[in-house]
């Protein structure tokens, strides 16, 4: 494959880096930690199913997530629990969720915690 049929230059992250280094990344997550697929007793975060949080300076939170499968039966609802888990946090401006589906999901973007809950490890 090449960068024309892959959409990917080599070397470029599949996945957009977080903004880690914001003050406000930690209770992001911990917000992201508390949606739960209906279907697996594992948060989303865990499941690796967010892939970036991004803040900017004025703390807008745009979240770039995927799901376990594209016919996941809350596929329209999970955006909105992850938003309306955010919004609430002190000092979030505004909160934008997007689905992606590339890269797809695997079992290898859970984390070992999750990876322990489901009877992986």
């Amino acid at each position: 494959m090449t960068a024309e049929t892959t959409g990917h230059l080599e070397g470029t992250p599949l996945i957009k880096p977080s903004s880690t280094d914001h003050p406000l990344y930690d209770s992001v997550v911990e917000a992201c930690r508390s949606v739960y697929d209906p279907e697996i007793p594992v948060n989303i975060y865990d499941l690796g199913l967010v892939y970036t949080v991004e803040i900017d300076a004025e703390n807008a939170v745009n979240v770039i997530m995927t799901l376990t499968a594209p016919g996941c039966p809350v596929a329209g609802e999970m955006p909105g629990w992850v938003a309306e888990a955010i919004e609430p946090i002190a000092g979030v401006k505004q909160v934008d969720v997007d689905l992606t589906w590339d890269p797809p999901w695997g079992m290898d973007m859970m984390s070992d915690e999750a990876r322990l809950e489901l009877g992986f490890m």
